[in-house]
């Protein structure tokens, strides 16, 4: 999820809530309605009017005012419609034939310089003629199509393929850059605030699109900040634009009325930074839904893991036909300064500040300026709300807080900057409207003492410099953990990418924080989330695409995830459940040697063994699906490039795995099996060595994990096939399950 652009937006996008919508039971009032999604799976055969089957279907329920109700009919790549509903209705239409599930219409919420050099992937790198031909499906807040990431100069004509539009308007057109650009609203209700356009007001989706596949930008920086080549992973690549997030948040109807549209348009690779507040079953989840038609099509889906770590299951996108990305630190991060009047000098991480303060300035606590004339006293002014402080005392002057807010309350007091406690908060940085240093318990205690020393307490706050992150790469903290909470032995997330301050284009439809009086609007931001992390490996997929243009969503994110640079558990203690298979490594994901391929079928067959019966799946799939004990998959052999066993605290567990590898590397080529693990891990391969005589070839073997009591929560082991050219990895992760979880 996203954007850090302020501490009230940051603390907003952390907090974990509920938004279910509550149904009344009373009467069919307009009131008791509220809006609901009723899924319907595949389109149906023939020659068959969806719009007609659903105002019929609505109509078995609500009667001749049907039309009224219907908002949103999906009929280009799946089979499902919006409408307004009582809540006895939608419990009518979720047990009525051809109906796979019905769910509220819910909220989601929004989940670069040097964060490609850091992976390995440079701007030299080799690219392909066809990258050009590839379109990046983003999902998100629209775009700001002036940005010099999303010119089209030198870019020829859309590829054929293209069946997009663009919803063009008095403040928006496309170009050969950006081929495709639409806006959805399913309750046509536009916040005051925003375009009724695919153009950008919030930044995040014109940040994420940038990252994925904007241009070369050189020179580019945030007022100086973080200055290089800004570039996506495939700057060659188009990108079609679908507006789904508003100032409100991000509907349900909305991201299934794009997904429909993205698949039928011809995108290669669908990129959707954004995500639930809870996890939900595979299909009452808007993402799952989408992201199962979009692989069914030959789609592959990269998701947000989340923002809500760093607790355990705390990931919401995760879905096994998906891509679940985490965050991780690259080696840059970013410091500012305090310099007090006694020569004393302070750092903290959490503002970008952009501001020059050339003079020292007087400090004053917040608890000793309350602005008595609203009735605000020392106990409201030592936090600086707005209209606490008293602004003849406080103007011209540093003012001190006891709590981290977005510096709003000192700026509107007149205050020349701010010093505020970080609260914890590490390893990111994002910018106040004003001069601001957020430090930590220890240095505003030495703060406070210097102010107690004197009767005229200076301080001056430098701008922000960079400095090296030398304990990089590791998963941040607020990135959503394992494990997969619906499928526990499913590992998620499946790998970690850039999400830290990271630069990128940024809209200039506001400025720079949106509060009263910041007046800076820019080309570039830098933020941090899980969102930023998901564009990073949208990028990398279209990139590994660009050269395999046949292969299917899973070969893909098998390549993604089997050559993943590993990352240690030093910081990360929870291991693969923050950071997956590694970190993202797309030169090398272009050629990974072999691919733990898997197509629609293996997830029926994984589907049937987690329970779905055949008329649901009849449903989903649009063919006959027997679900039977000889056809049932279990979790164990869905051809997965990762292992994972859950077991009973103080239990012992074996777990046998079978897998299949397609060869993609060298035509003949022989592979030995690598394993290693703690001394709780039992590993064994059969067979140990697996040789091919030709590219496509594939071989099937079996993994089989024995697992003692463990001491820890969680441990974890590898196994790498190694040919001498090509090295295949993926992780063993054994760990004890909550019961909750179970």
């Amino acid at each position: 999820m996203g954007n850090m652009a302020s501490p009230s937006t940051w603390l907003l996008l952390f907090t974990l809530a509920s938004t279910l919508l509550i149904v009344s039971c009373s009467a069919a009032t307009d009131k008791d309605r509220k809006e609901y999604i009723v899924y319907m799976g595949d389109l149906p055969k023939g020659q068959v009017s969806v719009s007609s089957l659903h105002a019929s279907l609505l109509q078995e329920v609500t009667g001749s005012s049907a039309s009224e109700y219907l908002l949103h009919s999906y009929k280009r790549s799946f089979n499902g419609f919006v409408a307004k509903l009582t809540e006895e209705e939608s419990k009518k239409l979720s047990g009525m034939d051809g109906v796979v599930s019905v769910f509220p219409n819910g909220k989601k919420k929004l989940l670069t310089t040097r964060s490609w050099d850091f992976i390995g992937f440079p701007v030299e790198s080799n690219t392909t003629t066809t990258e050009s031909d590839i379109i990046v499906g983003m999902l998100d807040t629209g775009i700001w199509p002036e940005s010099d990431s999303f010119s089209d100069e030198g870019f020829g004509s859309p590829p054929s393929k293209w069946k997009g539009t663009c919803q063009s308007s008095s403040n928006f057109t496309c170009n050969n850059k950006i081929i495709g650009a639409k806006y959805y609203r399913a309750d046509k209700s536009i916040p005051p605030d925003d375009f009724p356009s695919p153009r950008d007001t919030e930044g995040h989706g014109t940040h994420t699109a940038s990252t994925a596949a904007g241009n070369k930008v050189s020179g580019a920086s945030l007022l100086g900040l973080g200055k290089g080549t800004a570039r996506g992973g495939t700057p060659s690549a188009r990108i079609a634009v679908y507006k789904i997030c508003w100032s409100d948040g991000c509907h349900d109807a909305d991201i299934l009325a794009a997904f429909d549209d993205a698949i039928a348009d011809g995108v290669d690779i669908i990129s959707l930074s954004v995500g639930g507040f809870i996890p939900l079953d595979y299909f009452e989840d808007s993402i799952a839904i989408g992201a199962f038609h979009s692989m069914k099509n030959g789609i592959l889906t990269s998701n947000a893991g989340g923002n809500s770590g760093p607790g355990l299951a705390s990931i919401t996108n995760f879905s096994p036909w998906s891509l679940s990305v985490a965050a991780s630190v690259i080696d840059r991060k970013f410091v500012t300064k305090l310099h007090l009047g006694n020569n004393q000098t302070y750092q903290g991480e959490l503002p970008l500040n952009t501001f020059e303060m050339n003079y020292s300035f007087p400090l004053i606590y917040g608890g000793d300026a309350p602005n008595t004339s609203v009735g605000s006293n020392a106990e409201y002014s030592r936090y600086c709300y707005e209209g606490t402080l008293n602004t003849s005392q406080v103007t011209g002057k540093i003012v001190v807080c006891d709590e981290l807010t977005n510096g709003a309350g000192a700026k509107s007091a007149g205050a020349v900057g701010t010093v505020m406690p970080d609260e914890g908060y590490t390893d990111l940085s994002f910018p106040f409207p004003l001069p601001t240093s957020c430090l930590d318990y220890n240095y505003t205690s030495k703060l406070q003492e210097y102010m107690n020393s004197t009767s005229t307490p200076t301080a001056n706050i430098q701008k922000t410099t960079e400095a090296k992150n030398e304990l990089a790469p590791y998963v941040v903290w607020f990135s959503s953990r394992g494990p997969n909470p619906i499928t526990p032995d499913i590992l998620s997330p499946d790998i970690a990418a850039p999400g830290v301050n990271i630069l990128a284009a940024w809209t200039e439809a506001s400025s720079l924080t949106g509060v009263p009086g910041d007046d800076r609007v820019v080309s570039y931001n830098i933020i941090s989330g899980t969102s930023m992390a998901c564009p990073h490996a949208s990028g990398a997929a279209a990139y590994v695409k660009s050269f395999n243009p046949t292969w299917s969503p899973a070969a893909i994110k098998s390549a993604l995830m089997t050559t993943a640079t590993p990352i240690g558990g030093e910081i990360n203690t929870d291991l693969e459940f923050a950071y997956g298979a590694g970190q993202l490594n797309p030169l090398t994901a272009a050629h990974p040697g072999l691919v733990y391929d898997a197509e629609e079928t293996d997830y029926i067959k994984f589907l049937c063994g987690q329970g779905y019966n055949s008329t649901k799946l009849y449903l989903v799939t649009g063919e006959n699906i027997t679900c039977s004990a000889t056809t049932n998959g279990t979790v164990w052999d869905l051809n997965y490039p990762s292992f994972a066993v859950s077991t009973s605290h103080g239990a012992g567990v074996s777990r046998t795995f079978t897998r299949t590898v397609t060869n993609v590397g060298s035509p003949t080529s022989t592979y030995k099996a690598n394993v290693a693990g703690p001394p709780e891990l039992s590993i064994t391969v059969e067979p140990d060595v697996l040789s091919f005589k030709s590219l496509g070839e594939t071989q099937t073997f079996t993994v089989t994990v024995g697992v003692a009591a463990l001491s820890n929560f969680v441990t974890s082991g590898s196994l790498v096939w190694d040919d001498g050219v090509y090295k295949v990895r993926s992780p063993i992760v054994a760990y004890v399950i909550d019961n909750s979880q179970a």
